[in-house]
């Protein structure tokens, strides 16, 4: 270097720094040569800024965002470091680093390997997550100890990694003590997020860091399982699938009609000609001719035992099957002149005026003629 070049670096006593556009500095050490500073040199930190005077790899004074004047009687621990107890006029050696304290917005964090829960409702499940956080330096001396160290231009990118992997790790806990079912978790995304802040926020703390704004953008099943989600879906939305398949029927037959040209609308004809008869077969009731029935594919309800109400004591009981009446009449409970009922009859009858019951007084003979 040019003597020229030495006294202008001696020769300059004003130390800033404007953050270039487009940049993702944390922190930045300002060039001087031979890290010489002038007494009495002003020191200009904006908002967003701390600067970090470090002597000899031991931080020696932090200035807040204004105007500062670096002097050996305001700076107390350069001071006492460098024992100027009288006064030193001269430049003196030290390390200016500054510090973007502003918010840094729009960081991405997501898990990169499906986490393993076990929901109350499907059992053992996979999920991901992903969103974005906002973070800033908030104890820039602890933020320089930890991880700038001598890096003369610190960048967000060297601590992406190590600030996804404490975010990814902290969420796994919470998401897993929170025992919520995977169909209820969109509507407790706030909860998560502000639980996982609290649970991240001491580990940051340690690197001079925090976390300022945490959000959960989504959590999402592997897709085969989401597939599965939305065929049961599908389900609940059609409701009665064979008001469903009927309707389907009346739409192709209608679709039919209005295109019965050609080999396709055949097809579509044929086809919805065989669909509305199987409909038809399946609702014909009573009256069937032999064989009207044989294609369809479900067989008509096994027929229903006759059972009757009867009237014991003033009182109804039953309904009873013929074997159950049988039975009532050894033991004397039912007699021919027993009000009986059946589903369809008007009204209640005696039990010897039922055609299907007379055969049950076969043996039981009639009473005796009044004297």
């Amino acid at each position: 270097m040019s003597l020229w070049d030495k006294l202008r670096g001696e020769l300059i006593d004003i130390i800033e720094w404007t953050e270039p556009s487009q940049n993702d500095l944390l922190a930045y050490r300002f060039p001087r040569y031979n890290n010489e500073i002038k007494n009495g040199a002003q020191l200009t930190v904006r908002e967003g800024q701390v600067a970090v005077l470090v002597n000899e790899g031991q931080i020696a004074d932090v200035y807040q965002p204004g105007r500062h004047v670096l002097e050996t009687r305001n700076m107390p621990i350069l001071s006492t470091l460098k024992g100027w107890k009288y006064g030193f006029e001269s430049p003196f050696k030290v390390e200016v680093y500054f510090v973007s304290t502003r918010q840094w917005t729009d960081q991405k964090w997501g898990t990169q390997n499906p986490v393993m829960l076990r929901d109350p409702e499907f059992g053992p499940v996979r999920i991901r997550a992903y969103g974005t956080y906002a973070m800033k330096v908030s104890d820039p001396a602890t933020f320089l100890r930890q991880l700038v160290a001598t890096d003369p231009a610190f960048e967000t990118f060297e601590i992406s990694n190590q600030m996804r992997n404490t975010i990814v790790a902290r969420f796994v806990d919470v998401i897993g003590q929170a025992k919520i079912p995977v169909l209820d978790l969109a509507g407790n995304y706030e909860k998560m997020s502000n639980l996982a802040l609290q649970r991240i926020a001491p580990e940051l703390a340690g690197m001079g860091l925090s976390l300022t704004l945490f959000y959960i953008e989504n959590i999402s099943l592997p897709p085969e399982v989401e597939q599965a989600l939305d065929k049961r879906t599908q389900m609940g939305v059609l409701g009665n699938l064979d008001q469903y398949t009927k309707f389907q029927t009346a739409e192709a037959i209608r679709d039919a009609a209005q295109n019965p040209g050609g080999l396709g609308g055949a097809g579509v004809g044929l086809g919805a000609g065989i669909a509305i008869g199987n409909q038809m077969a399946g609702a014909m009731v009573g009256g069937q001719q032999p064989g009207a029935g044989a294609s369809s594919a479900t067989p008509p309800p096994l027929p229903q035992p006759i059972a009757y109400f009867i009237g014991l004591e003033g009182q109804q009981a039953g309904p009873f099957d013929m074997t159950t009446l049988g039975a009532k009449v050894r033991e004397g409970l039912l007699t021919r002149s027993t009000l009986v009922w059946k589903q369809g009859m008007a009204n209640w009858v005696a039990a010897e005026t039922v055609p299907e019951l007379q055969p049950l007084f076969a043996n039981v003979p009639p009473p005796l003629p009044p004297r």
